[in-house]
């Protein structure tokens, strides 16, 4: 009902050699994330928080990314806010672990261990923050770090101005019952990242690349499959990653839909697109 992962299907998936947990707050909505975090705790299994799309939304006034040991955030230009392009943050529980985050992220600089003078034997050094693995240059400009800085403190006002918007598109279609959107416990609890459905319009022997296919060619709606499961791409295929025993994944990504949803949208182009579902709707109806 969520189209998130479970902690029945995490726990049916671990053993004794399970090592790192990886949710997915996927579309914007936080997962049941207490129960997993309590899960990975008691199993001593380091729990990392993929929060690339649900920047703004809260369990219990907890921000997600805090509940587990790590939450990794994008400012990708795809993401709520963005950082002229690219860019990311990352959330470290552990005070220890998150002192080796510099070094990962700037190629390994830092001072000279025993450092007596500034320019002796020279003004910084380059070295590993963890034994045998390389560091890497993974640092914002100092212009993207300013804007960055910017749109977070007006996180939440965006956030309200979204679940604003994803509240009226859902309420506009409650009378189609073919559509169905992720089940929401907690409204604080999603970003509205994406706005995306499952369509079961097997009543009207109707399938989802109708539904897009109508509004593509009637209406000038651009709708798309968003995303994919990773087994089923190329890319993990060919690395032997392509089997997989996601039932639940399968079915709603084969009838899933995702619709135009950013805030640069003009109300009367947003007011269009709702009246432009329900026509398709309708008209795949008959």
């Amino acid at each position: 009902d969520t189209f998130l992962v479970s902690l029945d299907s995490i726990r049916s998936l671990t053993n004794s050699r399970t090592k790192v947990i990886v949710v997915v707050h996927l579309y914007g909505l936080m997962c049941d994330i207490d129960a997993i975090a309590e899960f990975a705790a008691s199993k001593n299994i380091l729990l990392v928080e993929d929060c690339a799309q649900s920047l703004g939304a809260f369990r219990r006034h907890k921000s997600g990314g805090t509940f587990g040991d790590f939450g990794a955030f994008s400012f990708h230009a795809q993401k709520n806010i963005s950082t002229m392009g690219e860019g990311g943050m990352l959330v470290v529980r552990d005070e220890r672990l998150a002192d080796l985050i510099p070094g990962l992220r700037h190629n390994g600089h830092r001072r000279f261990d025993r450092q007596t003078d500034y320019w002796r034997p020279a003004m910084t050094n380059v070295d590993l923050d963890m034994d045998n693995l390389w560091p890497h240059n993974f640092s914002l400009s100092e212009a993207q770090s300013a804007l960055g800085s910017m749109l977070l403190a007006r996180i939440d006002q965006l956030t309200e101005q979204r679940r604003k918007r994803a509240t009226h598109f859902r309420e506009s279609l409650l009378g189609f019952e073919e559509l169905v959107f992720q089940n929401i416990d907690t409204p604080s609890a999603h970003s509205h990242h994406l706005m995306v459905a499952r369509y079961d319009g097997s009543k009207y022997k109707r399938s989802n690349h109708d539904l897009i296919k109508i509004l593509s060619e009637s209406y000038r709606v651009k709708t798309i499959v968003q995303f994919y499961p990773l087994y089923r791409y190329d890319l993990f295929s060919k690395f032997g990653f392509g089997d997989s025993n996601c039932p639940n994944t399968d079915y709603f990504f084969d009838n899933m839909i995702s619709f135009p949803f950013h805030l640069w949208m003009k109300d009367n182009e947003f007011q269009y697109l709702i009246e432009s579902v329900k026509s398709a709707l309708t008209e795949l109806r008959s």
